[in-house]
């Protein structure tokens, strides 16, 4: 799992919470499939309403022009994002994503990764916690306004039971360039230690031109494009 802070910034977050705010919402069930759907319990935002769209570009874009992200997830193919809403009593019981997932027409991703954009500061809502079982553990997340948690779409995870307020979020999922999660995590670890180096001895120190071609064929050797 990863945490990403500030894909989003204050001023964009305003931005997509007054388009959520006048958008017409629909219910989850009808986005969701036949074992899903038994418990999932939201709001979803029509895909292609208006709102939806724009939304959406402005995520997309966001995440291009974060290194975090693209480091971590090194995407192949992003869906465009779509956008839920859970108010008191509402909530998306323990599932597992779908492994494919249909981008347009008979085009499709296969799903490595999952994303959730935090929209709703974590004081404006109790409950509606993001619970992941990962590693033998169960891990539960609220994130700051802005902020996206990055984790590995075979995770059985759940939205639980809102008890006050509102709980706003985008949601996606990618395909990596490099589908397995070990080479990726070695591969983010590699690239951040990189990018340390260049910053302490600058881009054309000997070290960090060898490390970074020992990242670039290892990219070359892993990557599915």
């Amino acid at each position: 799992m990863m945490h990403i802070p500030r894909v989003l910034n204050p001023q964009q977050v305003t931005e997509c919470r007054t388009l959520l705010q006048r958008s017409q919402w629909m219910d989850g069930r009808q986005t969701a499939g036949p074992l899903s759907a038994s418990v999932k319990n939201n709001l979803q935002l029509p895909v292609d309403s208006l709102e939806a769209q724009q939304l959406g570009q402005m995520v997309l874009s966001a995440l291009e022009s974060n290194p975090l992200f693209m480091s971590a997830a090194l995407p192949r193919r992003v869906l465009p994002p779509h956008f839920n809403c859970h108010q008191v009593g509402q909530s998306y019981g323990l599932h597992v994503d779908n492994a494919v997932q249909r981008l347009s027409g008979s085009e499709m991703l296969r799903s490595d990764l999952s994303a959730t954009l935090f929209l709703s500061g974590p004081d404006e809502y109790e409950g509606g916690e993001l619970e992941i079982v990962a590693s033998l553990a169960t891990h539960s997340i609220k994130l700051a306004a802005g902020d996206l948690l990055l984790y590995p779409s075979t995770s059985l995870h759940q939205v639980c039971p809102v008890t006050r307020g509102t709980r706003l979020c985008g949601f996606f999922w990618l395909q990596s360039m490099v589908r397995d999660a070990e080479q990726r995590r070695l591969l983010f670890e590699l690239d951040q230690s990189v990018q340390q180096l260049a910053r302490e001895l600058g881009n054309s120190h000997a070290s960090v031109l060898q490390l970074s071609g020992v990242y670039h064929n290892l990219v070359r050797q892993w990557a599915d494009i």
